[in-house]
């Protein structure tokens, strides 16, 4: 049993690791951690009651970053094949846990999720529902707003664009 251990007492940044897989390639324990990661950052930090479980997992690449010295999932995204919430590929569920906020490890995250999107589906953009909150953080990828801000699950959000490399 590998269990989640205090952030407070260890190094979460020693030995971290990358690991990208589609939906079917996942084992039982990775997705257990991945879905333990987006809850606790989506459900229990930012008190939002939503089905995160919305059946489009298995139409994704899942890209994180993993802390061995935690035992957890340090970063997240998933990266959606063309034509399953737009007509591009979408990258959503984007997380760092909040002990790693402000590391750089979102930079990096985002980062390589583009790098995936364009390496499976070169030159067809990126398409995300973003929170207002964050789009000048997505601004400094390339992605432009491309509608007026709206309200999913309790929290304002923004569609925003990138076109393609």
């Amino acid at each position: 049993m590998n269990a989640v251990r205090s952030p407070d007492s260890v190094d979460w940044r020693a030995g971290l690791t990358w690991r990208a897989s589609p939906f079917d390639g996942l084992t039982l324990i990775e997705l257990d951690r991945i879905y333990n990661a987006r809850q606790q950052v989506f459900c229990v930090e930012q008190q939002c009651a939503f089905v995160d479980a919305d059946g489009l997992d298995e139409h994704a690449h899942h890209l994180w970053a993993r802390s061995p010295a935690l035992g957890a999932i340090v970063a997240y995204a998933r990266v959606l094949e063309p034509g399953t919430k737009y007509a591009e590929p979408s990258m959503g569920r984007v997380l760092t846990l909040g002990l790693a906020r402000g590391s750089g490890l979102g930079r990096e995250l985002v980062r390589r999720a583009l790098e995936l999107s364009e390496a499976r589906w070169p030159g067809a953009g990126n398409r995300i529902s973003a929170q207002t909150r964050l789009e000048s953080f997505y601004a400094a990828f390339g992605y432009r707003a491309a509608g007026a801000p709206y309200l999913e699950d309790g929290i304002h959000h923004t569609e925003m664009y990138r076109v393609g490399a």
